[in-house]
């Protein structure tokens, strides 16, 4: 995966079953109907894309069939 110039969007959670939120809080907009998930991390500018990968996500995957 290469985030190249990937940068924070406002979630688009109308388009989506399962929203991950990285610890946002109540800043974050709320699609009722859609799956929330509150997963805080640190921030990772500047860290190696390897340690920032989480088994949360490998995991989520799995369940969701792809």
């Amino acid at each position: 995966m290469d985030p190249g110039g990937a940068h924070p969007k406002p979630p688009t959670a109308e388009a989506a079953d399962v929203v991950i939120t990285m610890g946002c809080g109540g800043a974050c907009p709320v699609v009722p109907g859609r799956r929330y998930l509150d997963w805080p991390a640190p921030d990772p500018d500047g860290v190696p894309i390897a340690p920032v990968r989480d088994t949360r996500i490998t995991e989520l995957l799995t369940e969701l069939g792809t």
